[in-house]
């Protein structure tokens, strides 16, 4: 290179063809050695790399070129971890494109400022123009949800001016970057070492919170969980079921946590930013509850039992009754729930709409019939005419000589010549487990440690179809053969008025009766073609099954000639497998 071109170099900058030469002649990034971890050469995830040929680079071998050496350009969107990933992510690609663009037109305004060759007057001498120069041009880049702001200052060319402070506050103000910008590194980035082709985070503005929506504390229980817990000798303690929650008036039911106002944020643009605000909740109001003064309790308006009926909480008056259920109380029928804390005596009737607990034992010859669950802590101890109905769960200590009708799960110690109709399982697994005589039909399974006895007394194990229906339907035979004997004694008296009164008031309970036959029979015939293929669905589960258990599915029946040990009886391709 001759001195001249020196000298036009040192002034005016170098070719683009020595730049890039230049560019190719830096050493390159020293490869990892054998054994080096791969924590020292993963890469950045907030780092954009530039290609060789990039216009950023052409720049930075310019200004290197020009003014000596200086620190490599790094454009790092995150250097502190605050940023989301996901936007980190996303703006490297923008950044890429804008980038890209910007150092192009930097380019091309550098080399259109470069000095000029003219003629002299002679034709024989050339002059060269002296350039003017580009002064230091920041640069800004906003993510596309205005939250962020970062800079990179262009560095200048020729005799352009340094980047100064108030230069790069009139260039945030020509920008409108104007909230949450950081002053303390605009103050020292103009005499920064690292001013140039380097990106700073220079601006955050506010994120816009969404208000919580409200919500609803109970106090009490929307799902009863019936378990019964067996302790270490194998006992179940019946009076620890805790299925009715007391309440007394006055007392709050549940709270509400009302929705929070949304918090507006700001861009770095001074833009202010919208935001929800949360959804509010009814309170679950239901019957003999209020609402606070505050607005913002359930309160019970009466003592009772708390309940939740799938929408709303309501409170059902508990009849409790301290003693037995005798001449001194009657009989009973209640519509909420009722605790008996004695026995009931024979002779007499408990109906209840909700549960009902009885401390003590059920005596022969009583009735009672609950439209919840129905725990007996002592045991039932019938004489073949005691009959006792739940429309849920029994528990029981005991059952004897008793018929039990239970549209759900019936869990007792043992089951002795019981007549049991149950919907859904039969448990006897707690205490002694023994099903000994009478018969068990439930719809589902039967669980027990032992079914019969040594001195094979007929056990019967009916499982599947629909015991309950079928109780009711044999119920109202019952009555409709004991109406129309009724009937027949009464038209063989003689004629009279009150003869007249009774045939016409006998005629009607039988017409009666004959309907809800007809219906029980229409249903049981609906519901034989669903049931028709689960006959397998049934199974009986026993740690013994001595000799004489007859046990039944569907059509099918067998008579155990042999004791069974861990004995699980079910149907298998219509015929009843016991294994």
């Amino acid at each position: 290179m001759s001195i001249k071109d020196k000298i036009a170099s040192i002034l005016f900058g170098v070719k683009k063809e020595e730049a890039e030469e230049e560019l190719r002649a830096q050493p390159a990034a020293p490869e990892p050695e054998a054994g080096e971890p791969a924590a020292f050469i993963a890469e950045e995830p907030a780092v954009l790399k530039l290609p060789g040929d990039h216009p950023l680079q052409q720049l930075y071998a310019l200004r290197r070129k020009e003014a000596g050496p200086l620190p490599a350009p790094r454009l790092c969107l995150d250097e502190d971890g605050e940023i989301p990933a996901d936007l980190v992510k996303r703006e490297k690609s923008r950044l890429q494109t804008a980038l890209k663009n910007v150092s192009n037109f930097r380019l091309r305004a550098t080399k259109g400022n470069e000095g000029k060759r003219r003629k002299g007057k002679d034709g024989e001498n050339e002059e060269e123009d002296k350039p003017t120069g580009l002064d230091a041009m920041p640069w800004f880049f906003i993510s596309s949800d205005k939250l962020w702001a970062w800079v990179m200052v262009f560095p200048p060319t020729g005799a352009g001016q340094e980047l100064s402070r108030n230069q790069l506050y009139q260039a945030l103000e020509e920008q409108g970057i104007c909230y949450g910008v950081d002053g303390r590194l605009t103050d020292r980035l103009s005499h920064d070492e690292r001013r140039y082709f380097n990106l700073f985070l220079i601006a955050r503005g506010k994120p816009a919170f969404d208000g919580r929506n409200g919500n609803i504390v109970d106090y009490f229980p929307r799902e009863v969980e019936r378990i019964l817990e067996v302790d270490e000798y194998d006992q179940v303690d019946y009076t620890a079921l805790n299925l009715i929650h007391n309440v007394k008036e006055g007392q709050e039911i549940c709270r509400l946590i009302r929705p929070t106002e949304g918090e507006p944020g700001r861009t770095v643009l001074d833009q202010e930013l919208p935001a929800k605000s949360g959804k509010s909740v009814p309170l679950p109001k239901g019957r003999n509850t209020e609402i606070s003064e505050d607005g913002d309790a359930l309160v019970a308006c009466a003592d009772g039992h708390v309940e939740f009926t799938g929408r709303s909480f309501q409170v059902k008056p508990v009849l409790d009754i301290d003693g037995n259920v005798d001449f001194s109380t009657g009989n009973i029928k209640f519509l909420g729930d009722v605790n008996i804390k004695g026995d009931v005596l024979t002779g007499f009737t408990v109906r209840a709409m909700g549960s009902i607990w009885v401390g003590g034992v059920i005596e022969a010859g009583s009735t009672v019939e609950a439209g919840g669950d129905l725990t007996v802590v002592k045991g039932i101890l019938g004489d073949g005419t005691t009959t006792v109905r739940a429309q849920r769960c029994i528990f029981s200590k005991y059952i004897e000589n008793a018929t039990i009708y239970v549209r759900e799960n019936l869990q007792t110690d043992a089951i002795i010549n019981g007549r049991i109709y149950c919907d859904g399982e039969v448990l006897v697994r707690s205490g002694r487990g023994s099903i000994m005589g009478g018969r068990v039909w439930a719809a589902e399974k039967v669980s027990a440690t032992s079914v019969g006895s040594k001195s094979e007394c007929r056990t019967s194990i009916t499982l599947g179809g629909l015991p309950c229906t079928n109780f009711e339907r044999e119920l109202v035979r019952r009555e409709l053969k004991g109406l129309e004997m009724e009937l027949e004694k009464l038209e063989c008296q003689l004629d009279s008025p009150v003869k007249a009164s009774l045939i016409s008031k006998t005629k009607v309970k039988l017409n009666t009766a004959e309907l809800r036959l007809q219906q029980l029979d229409e249903d049981l015939e609906d519901t034989k073609e669903e049931l028709r293929g689960h006959e397998e669905d049934g199974r009986l589960e026993c740690g013994v099954a001595y000799a004489g258990t007859e046990i039944s599915i569907g059509d099918e029946m067998v008579r155990l000639r042999h004791e069974e040990r861990q004995c699980v009886a079910k149907m298998v391709c219509g015929e009843i497998l016991v294994m």
